[in-house]
This record gives structure tokens, C-alpha cells and sequence, in this order.
């Protein structure tokens, strides 16, 4: 396994961490992940400015640039349905839905991009959608969380698509710099509109709710989407999508250890695990990695 294999899969191991905020942050998920995003893209901003002498990186309001922004505000947008699912229903329900995000992409991807319709993609992801139903059975109450999970999951599988053509041409902490920045703007510009025409309240983080918070964007947004940008050079995004399948497993685990979460690993949730990690040992059969000259 290459280097880029090893960077995707610890991205996927620190998202299915990730959804645990949902839950341990009080804030509404509008607000979580604007502060996420505010405080990832400030830290990013320094870091920048640090080696800005050693490694000067093209700023200007040019269309990439602005690429790159839109697509970090797109990024947020399915941060906020995403935590918005975990809140409505639970840790599980929320990582669970997300990774349809591999049967969107190889629906969309043709769209995108303009290629076949890929029959081993779509036959792969109906293997892992099996799976995923055999892990959890999805309670009609539970239908709020199952709706803006799904909208979660298609943002997240155009975020991948876009994404992939991006971090090939630029340097990786511009990327992320100015995704999270993009992200900061878009969120501002909505909580701005809400707090104006709506009942929205903007509060500031307690000491609790800001000791997470820098968490979630120090370990698991700036480091993770680092690794995941990286990865993404060699790495297609249906493989990436594909292998985000795994994150609800992780997912699911953590949510039962730390908040006693009811999902019961029995027969079927095993079969579930091991539909999905052999649609995967198929994609690896199936794909051939692509060398393409890396940006220093």
C-alpha cells in the first residue's frame, strides 16, 4: 500500500472521530461548523504567513482561487447537514447515510466530467449499499436525520468530484487555506441573512464548547483534510468515496463506546462489515493507480 493510501485511509479514520463533535459540542450546527471553519482558516492564515518568505504561494483573486473558495463553502455546506443529521438522529445515523456519498459519485461523475457511465462503480456501490443496511436498521423516526444525510452525502460526493481536479494543480495548504476560508465566508454570509430575516441567534462558544472546537479544527479538519487533499493527487474520488464507506464503521463503534449508542453488532451488521470491506478489496482489484506529476 502507497504512501497516498495511507494518508486517505488515516483521513478516514480521524473523520469517523469527527462525528462524535456533533454531539459533544451544545452548539446548533450552523454555528459548529462556522467556527470550525473560522478557526481552522485563522490557524491555516498563520501558518501561511509563517513560511510566506520560504514559499510564496499565488494569492490573487484569480478563477482558481476563487474555485478553490466556492468549493470550501460547499465543503461547509455539508458540514452543516451533516452534524444537522447527527443532531436530528444520532452518531451512527449520521456517518451511515454519509457514505452514500460512493453511489452519488458514480452517478455524478459522468455528469462532471463527462465519462461512461461506469458499471463496476455502480455494481460496487450497491455492494456497499447492502452493507450499509445490513450495519443499521433505519427507523422511520429517524426520518429528519435520514433526509439531510442524504443531502450531506451528495454535497460531499461534488465537494470529492470538484476537489480532485483542484489540489493537482495547486500546493496543499493553499488548498486547504483558502477551502476553509471560502468556507468561513459562505457560513458568515448565511448566518448573516439569518439572523436578519430569521429567529437566529448567534452566541459565542462556552470554555467547554471552544476546548472542542479547536480541536475539531486543529486534528480533525486542518490535519485530516491535509492527508485527504494529498491523497486525492493519485487517488480518483470514487475510490476515495468508496473507501469513506468505512468510516461509518468506525463511525458506529466510537458512538457505541463513548455514548452507549444502541446498535447491536449482530449476524447481519457483521455481513454488513464484511460486504463492504470486500467491495473494497474489488475496487483495488479493479482500479490501477495513475502517476501524475506532483506539485511541490
Amino acid at each position: 500500500m502507497n504512501r497516498s493510501y495511507v494518508e486517505m485511509h488515516l483521513a478516514i479514520l480521524l473523520a469517523g472521530f469527527s462525528g462524535l463533535f456533533g454531539k459533544l459540542i451544545t452548539l446548533n450546527e450552523t454555528l459548529l461548523v462556522f467556527y470550525r471553519v473560522l478557526f481552522s482558516s485563522f490557524i491555516l492564515i498563520l501558518i501561511v504567513l509563517s513560511i510566506w518568505k520560504k514559499n510564496k504561494m499565488d494569492l490573487s483573486f484569480s478563477k482558481a482561487n476563487f474555485l478553490l473558495l466556492a468549493n470550501g463553502a460547499l465543503l461547509a455546506l455539508h458540514w452543516v447537514f451533516f452534524f444537522g443529521s447527527i443532531q436530528a438522529s444520532s452518531v451512527s445515523l449520521g456517518v451511515l447515510c454519509l457514505s452514500l456519498a460512493s453511489f452519488f459519485t458514480a452517478l455524478l461523475d459522468p455528469i462532471i466530467n463527462k465519462t461512461r457511465l461506469s458499471l463496476n462503480n455502480l455494481a460496487l456501490s450497491a455492494l456497499s449499499l447492502v452493507g450499509i443496511s445490513l450495519i443499521f436498521g433505519i427507523d422511520s423516526q429517524y426520518r429528519e436525520g435520514i433526509i439531510l444525510g442524504i443531502i450531506s452525502s451528495i454535497l460531499v460526493s461534488l465537494f470529492t468530484l470538484f476537489n480532485e481536479r483542484l489540489v493537482k494543480k495547486h500546493d496543499t495548504m493553499k488548498v486547504t487555506m483558502l477551502q476553509m476560508s471560502g468556507g468561513t465566508i459562505g457560513l458568515g454570509i448565511i448566518i448573516l441573512f439569518l439572523a436578519s430575516f430569521t429567529e437566529f441567534q448567534f452566541t459565542l462558544p462556552d470554555s467547554t464548547n471552544l476546548f472542542y472546537l479547536i480541536i475539531l479544527a486543529l486534528v480533525f479538519t486542518i490535519f485530516m483534510y491535509t492527508l485527504l487533499n494529498r491523497s486525492l493527487r493519485t487517488i480518483n474520488s470514487f475510490t476515495v468515496n468508496l473507501n469513506f464507506n468505512l468510516e461509518p464503521i468506525y463511525g458506529i463503534i466510537l458512538a457505541f463506546l463513548f455514548f452507549n449508542e444502541s446498535e447491536d453488532f449482530n449476524l447481519a451488521s457483521w455481513m454488513g462489515v464484511t460486504l463492504i470491506i470486500f467491495s473494497l478489496g474489488l475496487q483495488y482489484i479493479f482500479s490501477r493507480p495513475r502517476k501524475v506529476v506532483k506539485v511541490l
